[in-house]
């Protein structure tokens, strides 16, 4: 996935502090609708810089999503086809209720992971 950030300052070896603004899952711009509340906001995230940028520099940064997403799917699709298959509707809204809290503990383990491993970073691509 690549979207366009602001350098906002140089950080160590090879690395620089970005804002990207945010944007909303149902794709479109935050900053024009504000229905959610979230207008103007920002995420602060470190990005690698092969590129050589300032600070001010606008620019096009790359990040991988597809880590993230097989993750999200694998917990989804196991627990929905597994937990829920023959239930009664009522159980089925319990177990819904469950898997998306129990959810949260391999997606806390794997942000630790990504987090140690560097997998989670932005890679600057470009000035734009």
């Amino acid at each position: 996935m690549t979207q366009v950030a602001t350098v906002e300052k140089i950080l160590r070896d090879g690395y620089v502090q970005i804002s990207v603004p945010r944007k909303s899952a149902c794709g479109h711009d935050c900053e024009e609708c504000a229905g959610c509340g979230m207008t103007g906001a920002s995420v602060y995230a470190e990005a690698r810089d092969p590129v050589g940028v300032r600070p001010g520099d606008k620019v096009v940064v790359e990040s991988s999503t597809r880590a993230i997403l097989a993750v999200t799917w694998l917990v989804y699709m196991l627990l929905g086809y597994f937990l829920s298959a023959g239930l009664t509707e009522g159980w089925r809204y319990a177990v819904a209720i469950a898997a998306a809290a129990v959810s949260f503990i391999p997606i806390k383990l794997y942000d630790g992971y990504a987090r140690k491993r560097d997998t989670l970073t932005y890679t600057i691509v470009r000035e734009f």
